[in-house]
């Protein structure tokens, strides 16, 4: 090789070849390695062939032709895959080289790592990548976090890489310190999950509910897409619906109805439990994925549970409209619920996360990429301190237009038995934090009751506790006050 590489990268998968291969686009030197060698082999003879890439058969060599300070890239397996490779490369690196994990690592474990490796003086990045194949090759969604000081020197092939919003900007931005790029990933891929099974529950009210045929579901999907639906995963819905294999069948009608998953989804779900936030539409899109898995008990189940429903009646194309609206306000209460925990999490975590910048990294580039997040860029740009995205002027008129036609399908739905369990667990919230009281006075009572856990009251300052001595039995002794 005549000079050094720019950036090293190591895991020559799918997502990892299309990076090494944008990166050479842009005119960015890489060198690589991948611990099947031949791997490296097959990717200079093919897809590399005649590119500024250079490949290395250990790590020590790959090092070796790395410009300082030197970034090495790891695109592999999460977990402990990630830890054994920092471990073996560590003793060839200097104070001031940086490793960048751009795998699906966890938000905890990029902190810890981050913390491990300053001690030694070298620089940590987890950056969080999304857009699959296609969006590596030609422009991701980057999300990078963690030790700062690293980030002058990548950000000239990180935001040359990544997709670009219409005035030119980079889907790319520097997020804040620890796991803090890993954590916007993960609430990404847990938003990704909530859409995915909105979609989903607006193509079964009308395949199911009305026995709409599949070409002119995709016909529904692709005018959709022309207006305020505006996204990836409803114009690749329309496609889908629309494919045949060669003998003419719809290939969606044949593929086993049991989903699977890689964890992300369930992160951000226990997240949400640690910190206290209610992300019900994203959890409940996880435990629709764990019922779908539970093919057999549900095909035996189907033989003896044989509830009283109704056939939809009315007219086809209201219903068809109402299905629109309630699945755009629950998708606006999705993310409503994903920027909840952000919000925790700054808390929590001393983070000051960039929201509408966060908007505009999701806008190209990304799975959950959609025309609205334009939207909600303007809501957090316009006011920062906004504690919720339902309380925007526009967004909360959004979602008061659509709220009929959303009350309908779910009370439709109920009487047809169709379960959407994110288009009405979305609803329940919204009515949920809409309301000034609810009745988790009665909840805390009994509480108070059985464990004398205490209560606060209305008519006294909030952080006084009390307790009732509800069976003239229990005494005054009380549990330690409750915390939410």
């Amino acid at each position: 090789m005549d000079a050094k590489a720019d950036i090293g990268l190591i895991g020559l998968a799918v997502m990892g070849q299309n990076l090494v291969l944008n990166m050479s686009d842009h005119g960015f030197r890489v060198a690589v390695y991948n611990r099947t060698t031949e791997k490296v082999t097959e990717f200079l003879e093919d897809e590399a062939k005649g590119r500024e890439i250079y490949g290395a058969y250990s790590l020590e060599e790959l090092v070796g032709m790395l410009s300082q300070p030197r970034k090495v890239m790891l695109m592999v397996k999460a977990g402990w895959p990630v830890d054994a490779t920092i471990e073996k490369l560590v003793p060839l690196l200097a104070e001031g080289d940086i490793i960048i994990d751009g795998g699906n690592s966890h938000f905890p474990d990029s902190t810890r790592r981050m913390t491990s490796l300053a001690e030694k003086g070298i620089l940590f990045v987890g950056a969080g990548v999304s857009g699959g194949e296609i969006g590596a090759r030609f422009g991701p969604s980057i999300m990078p976090g963690g030790e700062e000081k690293a980030w002058p020197e990548i950000k000239p092939i990180f935001q040359s890489i990544a997709a670009k919003v219409a005035d030119g900007s980079p889907c790319c931005e520097w997020l804040g310190p620890d796991g803090a790029g890993h954590f916007v990933k993960m609430v990404h891929n847990g938003i990704e999950y909530g859409d995915m099974q909105l979609i989903s529950e607006a193509y079964d009210l009308m395949k199911t509910g009305l026995g709409t045929g599949n070409d002119e579901i995709a016909a529904v999907f692709s005018e959709w897409n022309a207006g305020k639906l505006d996204s990836y995963l409803i114009e690749i819905t329309a496609n889908i619906l629309r494919y045949r294999d060669d003998t003419g069948e719809y290939v969606v009608d044949y593929i086993l109805d049991t989903a699977g998953q890689k964890g992300t989804g369930k992160w951000t779900a226990t997240a949400a439990l640690d910190a206290g936030a209610p992300l019900t539409l994203i959890g409940e899109a996880v435990f629709a994925r764990f019922l779908s898995a539970l093919k057999a008990a549900r095909m035996e189940a189907s033989q003896h549970l044989d509830l009283s429903t109704a056939s939809f009646t009315g007219d086809k194309q209201v219903f068809v409209q109402a299905i629109h609206d309630a699945l755009y306000a629950s998708k606006i209460v999705s993310y409503a619920q994903g920027y909840m925990l952000f919000r925790s999490a700054e808390e929590e975590f001393g983070w000051k996360l960039p929201l509408g910048t966060i908007a505009q990294l999701w806008r190209e580039g990304c799975i959950i990429r959609a025309a609205f997040l334009d939207e909600i860029k303007v809501a957090y740009d316009g006011n920062p301190a906004l504690s919720n995205l339902l309380l925007d002027a526009y967004f909360l008129d959004e979602v008061q237009q659509a709220q009929a036609g959303w009350r309908m399908v779910v009370a439709r739905a109920t009487e047809m038995g169709i379960p959407i369990p994110a288009m009405s667990s979305a609803l329940a919230f919204l009515d949920g934090i809409r309301r000034e009281r609810l009745p988790a006075n009665l909840l805390q009572a009994q509480r108070d009751y059985f464990g004398a856990h205490t209560y606060e009251r209305i008519d006294r300052p909030r952080g006084e506790f009390f307790h009732t001595n509800w069976t003239g039995e229990g005494g005054d002794v009380t549990s330690t006050s409750y915390e939410a």
